[in-house]
């Protein structure tokens, strides 16, 4: 059997597929609570993005006496280790459904999060029985496995399976549904980073991380009860009473075909849309990682550096929520386009900051890219490429993204170090995007 031809996904007995009870009975279309509670999945899955993962670094440095260089390559070891397995995650979505993947993937990251919570008392106790001088390899060790798992089940899987989930509910709508997972989601993390230092602040960071692990299995109970895989389980179609009742089945790319992951990977397209989206990550990655030094070269405070997220947030929700609606009816690689351009604004504005101007490029560059990040990663795989074979493909794009996202911020910190500044990092990043910006007018969707 070809590695590459996929799985296919397991029928579950009726009996659990409907449990405890069955869409088709309920009076209206069921894809709008899939998509509620798929957007509610990504929101979960914020302890283990670099937002949520960027408050608590100060107070492992301390509980683990471990510099922040080695925290960050741990974070950067463990991160690459997870984007290695993403692809094998999308192979189990597309075996097992996005509601059974999405619920064990939440009930991991809340154990995953206690486990973190302990996490120097179990590098201390792991210390005790090896010599003196392996303390500080012990907590390495510990942290590095912690951040890998977070990373794998919080970004990596919760996300795959909570988007793609409701992407199998929507076809022609799908930017709708895009859309409002996108705003939600960029308000949503917006909030989480005081949210958590209210925890913080209040019980420590140990009882903070397991008030989250709390919230996170909460969720994974309601993706069981409330989460369903596909609307054909259920003898549903997707858009259900917008959907074009003449269409053919499984009919969403241009010849009907349903690409495998192999196939797909031999398409031009494919590495455009990817890089673009790797790009997107890398970089904003490195900046939210550094945005203080970067506006402290830049002669600016600490508070203005901190200030930037909220107009950039403004930006994005505007600019996700037009771009969604117009995925519906544009062809992608434009939209790929104003992402690319939007990178370009922010690495050029990134390279010559300074007080004025430079600030507003910034804000502009940052929400054109986040607010066409979850069109591009999201909408592109369905359409090119058919639903059948989604969590394999978009799964190995996402492991390709998710390691950038931890390559981005090492990049920026060997450019300040060589270099004393981060130009030499924000203008190759520049460079990149114009050379996919120039090999985006072809990236068309395959025959």
């Amino acid at each position: 059997m070809n590695s590459d031809s996929e799985t296919p996904r397991l029928h579950h007995p009726p009996r659990l597929v409907n449990f405890p009870f069955n869409p088709t009975r309920l009076p209206f279309f069921y894809g709008t609570v899939v998509m509620v509670c798929g957007t509610l999945g990504v929101l979960a899955s914020a302890p283990g993005q670099t937002v949520g993962v960027s408050v608590f670094t100060d107070f492992l440095i301390q509980a683990h006496q471990l510099s922040r260089s080695w925290i960050s390559f741990a974070y950067l070891a463990g991160t690459i280790a997870s984007a290695m397995l993403i692809t094998r995650a999308g192979r189990w979505y597309d075996r097992f459904g996005g509601r059974w993947v999405s619920a064990i993937s939440a009930g991991m990251l809340a154990v995953v999060l206690t486990g973190m919570s302990y996490s120097a008392v179990i590098a201390e106790s792991v210390a005790s029985i090896l010599p003196a001088a392996y303390r500080d390899h012990a907590s390495f060790a510990v942290l590095t496995l912690g951040f890998f798992a977070m990373r794998f089940f919080g970004q990596g899987m919760l996300t795959l399976s909570s988007r793609n989930m409701v992407l199998e509910w929507f076809e022609q709508r799908r930017g709708m549904a895009l859309a409002f997972i996108g705003i939600s989601v960029a308000f949503g993390f917006s909030v989480t980073p005081p949210i958590f230092e209210w925890l913080i602040q209040r019980g420590g960071w140990s009882w903070a991380w397991q008030m989250i692990a709390v919230v996170v299995a909460v969720y994974a109970l309601l993706a069981f009860c409330f989460g369903r895989s596909r609307p054909e389980d259920h003898g549903l179609l997707p858009d259900g009473p917008f959907a074009k009742k003449d269409r053919k089945t499984h009919a969403e790319t241009l010849s009907g075909r349903q690409f495998t992951l192999s196939e797909a990977r031999r398409t031009y397209s494919f590495w455009v849309f990817t890089f673009s989206v790797v790009m997107s990550g890398l970089v904003l990655t490195a900046f939210s990682f550094h945005v203080v030094s970067i506006f402290a070269d830049g002669g600016m405070s600490r508070s203005q550096a901190v200030a930037i997220f909220v107009p950039a947030a403004c930006v994005s929700v505007v600019v996700e929520f037009v771009g969604s609606w117009l995925s519906d009816f544009v062809k992608l690689k434009y939209l790929a386009m104003v992402q690319l351009v939007g990178i370009v604004m922010l690495s050029l504005s990134l390279s010559f900051l300074s007080p004025g101007p430079a600030v507003v490029f910034v804000v502009l560059g940052m929400g054109l890219m986040q607010g066409m990040f979850g069109i591009i990663s999201g909408v592109t795989w369905p359409r090119f490429y058919g639903r059948t074979h989604l969590g394999a493909i978009s799964g190995f794009s996402t492991s390709i993204v998710v390691a950038g996202t931890a390559v981005g911020p090492y990049l920026f910190s060997v450019s300040h170090d060589r270099f004393g500044s981060y130009q030499a990092a924000t203008l190759l990043c520049a460079v990149v995007a114009l050379l996919l910006l120039a090999a985006s007018p072809r990236a068309d969707r395959p025959q």
